[in-house]
């Protein structure tokens, strides 16, 4: 063409702003060829345009379905356009993000920021191209999103970066995803590893093998088999209970992945690795997935081959269990009708359906009486309330163990049952045992208890006032002692003087009689124990009988011919029975009353001992003293024998009488009973044991009768070693003895009275020691000044023996003693008879 594209652009553009434009010397053919060419061009032009219009149509279609954001970065400037997809990983819209990478690069998260972007410069600067990195992103709400940012990156001819285009997607529900599946896999394998079930896992529909737990290698022997497919698993080696080999097909895993059943099983006898058959149950069914399609399959392998082979063995033993069945069923029958324990078999409301012949023979009702009537209709009336309860708990279901009610006889009588029962078949199954005996057994023993219950209580009352009376005989002898020196020594005294000193006496001697009855209830009191015929004791207390109890109360004594003798210290005897007789006197009303003293041969059998603990069988001289007084109740009567306990108004009664007799009574190894009612008056009766024999009796009269026949005259300057650990008692005694004529040493111990002893040699001409010492007591005091000194003569002293000298209330032989309280009078006798019976002795002895 002749005229330049550039000269004709020009004219055109003047043309356009309204200039006058000289016309073109340009032939018209040129032009219409420029015009062709120009509209050629054009059309070009038109179509390239409208095809990137369709395309950026078709992008940007494609970036509003994208689930992500697609961006456009400019690396030179920063600048980046996001597409709407950024509202859902950040919750800001894209209208509202800034348009710039540090808007993004502000929104990752720290601990990722370093590592993400690190990457992004790697590959923008480095040259690597492209990038693909997951890091957390801030969410508008606060929490933080994660993302795949993946992107390419476009370079010039020259290398230079010149755009970045890239996606960022939010995974985050997809790594939550993965995570569970994966905790899901772990806690899958977890269960296979602890469960004890075999657990074999497969393909479908190829029935490869893809996982299998320790336990199926246990079942199996070996570890699991990696087959490849369902075909291969005819390896394993198995056979069918008629001993055919199993098929692969046969297999319950193949028939759920290959066969498409829902359910599959199958036992067999498997072929062990070690060689060893053993029985496996398995059971198999299909995995599906969330389609319903089958992706795989689960067989359980159980090791079932000790109860395959137990079942076995029960199968062999059915047949002699059978046998058995029919041998017990013949002793069960010949137990209901042997048994000596009723049986019955009742309704839930009381009917009686059947009774064993035991009925007949414990209570005389037979069994056409019984069946049909009330299970309750023969049970004793107080014992029916407490009986229909426990019929209410087997209606419940329960059980009755060791039930026991009372049963009626056909006679009238009672019989004590024990009952076992159990609900069973819509009927009650008891079994009743005869108790009677044993109730009656346990009742004995009860009662023996409660009296050695009583006997241990008495006793350790009478320990301690023993104790008490110990300390108060101490006191009671250095007041009695002093006035009796006091006496003595101002024989000259006035009237008014005289008769302080003898009142303070009397009332002092009132204190011994206490501590007396003390000590004799505590058993602790010295006894003389002589043969005593209890006829004669009671004929000749008829006068002081009278005299105490006065004309009001009738006295009557029943006395047996042919009564045995006792051994018992007759003085102490009287004051029991006079003792009682007070009581009885008291318990009478004002009007009087009659009092009846009996005495009888007793045999105290071995049932009457069970039933009190104390009292030995045997032969007995009873005393009984029985009045028609207001009696007394059995509350009252079972602590009538403690001391200081009385019925009586205060200042009427020390509460010591009856405490005196029972522990007189058990000194002498004998017993003592109340039987009394309230208003029908009260019996009390003494049982003293038989004596047998009469040399006892000759040597106990002759020893006592000597003391009564001694002089009492004062001493001859004889030395007396006075032991005594209280120091009034030793000061009184020592005073005593020196008034009487004496010469005196005195120590506060055993071990200074040994001491003396050596010092004095045969000086001392006897021992008056204290029995109970803290150090040692006057018996082994003395037994050791006995070995220094022999025949030093000794004379002991005590308020309370705890059987160091005396022994079931009676001295040692040869022992002396006086007790305390005692007066100068007493002293001086016992120690001239003392040194005057051993003086004799010697005499006799030289001849």
């Amino acid at each position: 063409m002749g005229i330049p594209i550039r000269e004709l652009a020009g004219r055109a553009a003047a043309l356009g702003r309204g200039e006058a434009v000289a016309p073109l010397a340009t032939p018209v053919r040129e032009v219409n060829r420029v015009a062709g060419e120009l509209g050629a061009a054009s059309a070009s032009l038109g179509e390239r345009e409208a095809a990137l219009r369709r395309s950026e149509e078709r992008f940007r279609l494609a970036a509003t379905a994208y689930q992500g954001a697609v961006y456009d970065l400019d690396p030179a400037t920063g600048r980046v356009e996001r597409t709407a997809g950024i509202e859902a990983i950040t919750g800001v819209g894209a209208e509202a993000c800034e348009p710039t990478v540090e808007w993004w690069r502000e929104r990752i998260h720290p601990d990722d920021a370093e590592r993400a972007w690190g990457a992004i410069a790697r590959a923008v600067e480095g040259g690597v191209g492209r990038y693909d990195v997951e890091y957390r992103v801030a969410h508008a709400d606060g929490r933080f999103v994660r993302v795949r940012d993946t992107a390419l990156v476009v370079r010039d001819a020259g290398g230079r970066p010149v755009r970045v285009v890239g996606s960022a997607v939010d995974v985050t529900a997809r790594r939550q995803t993965e995570a569970a599946l994966r905790a899901n896999e772990a806690r899958l394998r977890a269960i296979l590893g602890t469960v004890p079930v075999g657990v074999v896992i497969a393909e479908a529909p190829s029935g490869r093998i893809v996982e299998g737990n320790k336990e199926a290698e246990r079942v199996f022997g070996h570890p699991v088999l990696p087959s490849p497919d369902a075909e291969s698993y005819r390896e394993w080696v198995a056979h069918h209970p008629d001993g055919r080999r199993v098929e692969a097909a046969e297999y319950p895993l193949s028939r759920v992945v290959r066969g498409g059943e829902e359910h599959a099983e199958l036992e067999v006898l498997y072929l062990r690795g070690d060689e060893r058959e053993a029985w496996v149950r398995l059971v198999a069914a299909p995995i599906r997935d969330e389609a319903g399609r089958t992706v795989g399959g689960v067989v359980a392998c159980l090791d079932v081959d000790r109860e395959k082979r137990a079942e076995a063995g029960l199968r062999r033993l059915n047949g002699e269990l059978e046998s058995r069945v029919a041998e017990r069923t013949a002793e069960r029958d010949r137990m209901w009708r042997l048994s000596t324990d009723l049986m019955v078999v009742a309704r839930f409301d009381r009917t009686i359906v059947a009774v064993n012949p035991a009925w007949t023979a414990l209570l005389g009702w037979t069994e056409g009486e019984l069946v049909g009537e009330s299970l309750t209709g023969l049970v004793h009336p107080d014992d029916v309330e407490r009986t229909l309860a426990e019929a209410g708990k087997l209606s419940r279901g329960l059980t009755t163990l060791r039930f026991e009610n009372r049963y009626r006889h056909k006679d009238g009588s009672c019989r004590w049952l024990s009952w076992t029962a159990v609900p069973a078949g819509g009927f009650v199954h008891g079994v009743g045992r005869d108790i009677t005996a044993e109730r009656a057994a346990q009742a004995e023993l009860a009662e023996a208890q409660e009296q050695l219950r009583q006997a241990q209580k008495m006793e350790a009352v009478g320990q301690l006032t023993g104790g008490v009376a110990h300390d108060f005989n101490n006191l009671l002898q250095v007041v009695l002692g002093s006035l009796d020196l006091l006496r003595r020594r101002v024989p000259d005294a006035d009237e008014r003087t005289r008769r302080s000193i003898q009142g303070a006496t009397e009332a002092a001697k009132r204190g011994a009689v206490l501590t007396a009855r003390l000590l004799a209830f505590s058993r602790r009191q010295t006894l003389d124990p002589k043969p005593v015929e209890p006829n004669k004791l009671v004929a000749g207390m008829s006068d002081l009988l009278r005299r105490s109890l006065g004309e009001a109360v009738r006295i009557e004594t029943v006395l047996a011919g042919g009564l045995w003798r006792a051994c018992a210290d007759p003085n102490q005897l009287e004051n029991a029975i006079l003792n009682l007789a007070v009581n009885a006197r008291d318990a009478m009303p004002e009007a009087g009353g009659k009092l009846t003293i009996e005495t009888a041969n007793a045999h105290l059998d071995e049932r009457y001992a069970r039933e009190h603990a104390d009292v030995p069988a045997g032969q007995y001289v009873m005393i009984a003293v029985s009045d028609t007084g207001t009696g007394m109740s059995p509350e009252v009567a079972s602590k009538a024998f403690e001391p200081f306990f009385t019925t009586k108004d205060v200042g009427q009664g020390t509460g010591l009488g009856l405490s005196q007799v029972y522990g007189f009574v058990r000194q002498s190894g004998g017993h003592v009973k109340i039987y009394s009612e309230p208003g029908e008056g009260t019996t009390v009766k003494i049982y003293l044991p038989r004596l047998h024999g009469a040399a006892e009796a000759a040597g106990a009269r002759g020893g006592a009768e000597s003391d009564r026949t001694l002089p009492l005259p004062n001493g001859e300057g004889e030395t007396v070693l006075v032991v005594e650990d209280e120091e009034n008692v030793r000061r009184f005694t020592t005073e005593a003895l020196r008034d009487l004529g004496y010469r005196v040493l005195e120590a506060g111990g055993a071990a200074a009275a040994l001491r003396l002893l050596d010092a004095h040699g045969a000086e001392v001409d006897l021992l008056f020691t204290d029995v109970v010492m803290p150090e040692a007591n006057g018996r082994k005091l003395a037994d050791e000044a006995l070995r220094r000194r022999p025949g030093l003569k000794v004379l002991f002293t005590t308020g309370y023996s705890r059987n160091a000298i005396i022994h079931n209330g009676a001295l040692d032989p040869g022992v002396q003693l006086i007790g305390k309280p005692f007066t100068v009078e007493e002293l001086a006798a016992k120690l001239r008879a003392v040194l005057g019976r051993r003086e004799r002795q010697a005499a006799s002895a030289g001849r």
